[in-house]
């Protein structure tokens, strides 16, 4: 793809990347075949390649139109469009810095720059979180169903677990934000499965939000200084763990990017560096750790939803399938994997009825082989699915015994 950015924005470094990337564009349209929102709405603009159009066009004239904040908007930022692209066009990047400069010009309605603020202000606070979704609980019958729908279920607080008296090796678990309000069984499982095989689980309370949230909904600024601040907080651990532990993919996505997130910060980029080089999803950990794992004695067959953050950002779909195939459990096959359920962050709150359709969508080919219960990866998929969901829907974590 040609590009003619004006010369004050090109020799910047959002300027050098966004051009790098749109002129690794093709216009081939492979990523249309695979993107939830053009197939959902059939818009050459709801799909990937006519969102570059609006991205090229918006870094060209430094102006972003009401259509463009539109379409960009709707954009799950999934990446199956990155999965399916021959070229490698780094797609999910090129959104960031068109949300970052859409964030600048255009002013939101009201009811959407509350809602926006309310969600950079308490979801990244896992103590405001959990006093917000008490509060909405106690309240539900006076909500909308649409609102209902988003309160995390009641939980009970995770029993401890004993660190082994002589670890073969350890671990920093991180908590998420969340998640640790709103599935701590999730990273309980997984403390218990480990100590079982002598390696000892640390967590760290200075943790913070990964900047994962503030990234998605255009807020650059403050998604650096988030990364900037977990990464001080973690920092004194690297040098005592040998793996740092993500159980949520829509972290663990976010995570993976330090090293791009902060690659000119001559104090943290070697911190960055450090700790992408021993993080990992807890599939990828698992596996390589090659230890048995059985299945539960009342379940047999699962429906597997791998969320877009583990297959499309992370490329790692197939290890859930292998770690519980070898637990004994039978998968059973499941329509249109690479879709997306529509949860995608904040954009079940943000574009409820495109996210609806897209739930409904993913549960009818979940559901269709009736099985017994449905699991995923993320606690954002988890919750989303659940809230229309006939069968339970669990953290694969739980079906390991």
């Amino acid at each position: 793809m040609q590009t003619s950015l004006p010369e004050q924005y090109r020799l910047t470094p959002n300027g050098r990347r966004a051009e790098d990337i749109l002129r690794s564009c093709v216009h081939c349209g492979f990523c249309n075949a695979t993107c939830p929102t053009y197939q959902l709405l059939g818009d050459e603009l709801d799909g990937p390649r006519g969102r570059i159009y609006l991205l090229k066009e918006m870094f060209e004239t430094q102006q972003v139109s009401a259509v463009a904040s539109t379409h960009l908007d709707r954009c799950l930022t999934c990446r199956a469009c990155e999965t399916t692209c021959p070229s490698g066009v780094q797609y999910g990047e090129l959104l960031e810095l068109g949300r970052d400069m859409q964030t600048q010009q255009i002013r939101r309605g009201l009811i959407e720059r509350v809602l926006r603020r309310w969600l950079l202000a308490v979801v990244p606070d896992p103590g405001r979180f959990r006093r917000w979704a008490v509060l909405g609980r106690s309240v539900a019958w006076l909500l909308p169903s649409r609102l209902r729908q988003q309160l995390p279920p009641p939980v009970k607080p995770a029993v401890p677990v004993a660190a082994p008296e002589t670890p073969v090796g350890r671990v920093l678990l991180l908590a998420g934000c969340v998640q640790q309000v709103a599935t701590p069984q999730v990273n309980a499982k997984l403390t218990q499965l480990l100590a079982r095989h002598d390696i000892e689980v640390v967590t760290a309370a200075e943790e913070v939000c990964c900047g994962g949230l503030p990234l998605h909904l255009g807020e650059d600024l403050r998604a650096r200084q988030m990364v900037a601040a977990n990464l001080r907080a973690l920092h004194p651990y690297l040098h005592q763990v040998d793996a740092i532990i993500s159980t949520a993919s829509g972290c663990g996505v976010t995570l993976k990017d330090y090293r791009r997130l902060l690659p000119d910060d001559d104090e943290l980029a070697p911190a960055a560096h450090h700790f992408v080089r021993k993080l990992k999803d807890v599939s990828e950990y698992l596996l390589e750790l090659d230890i048995p794992f059985r299945k539960l004695d009342d379940i047999d067959r699962v429906a597997v939803h791998i969320p877009c953050t583990l297959q499309h950002g992370q490329k790692l779909g197939p290890a859930v399938q292998q770690l519980l195939a070898g637990a004994g459990y039978e998968l059973i096959e499941v329509k249109e994997p690479h879709l997306c359920c529509g949860s995608a962050g904040t954009y079940s709150m943000l574009q409820p009825d495109l996210a609806e359709k897209l739930r409904q969508r993913k549960l009818d080919n979940l559901e269709l082989h009736e099985p017994e219960v449905i699991v995923t990866a993320n606690v954002g998929c988890q919750l989303h699915l659940a809230a229309a969901s006939r069968a339970p829907v669990r953290h694969w974590l739980e079906l390991l015994a």
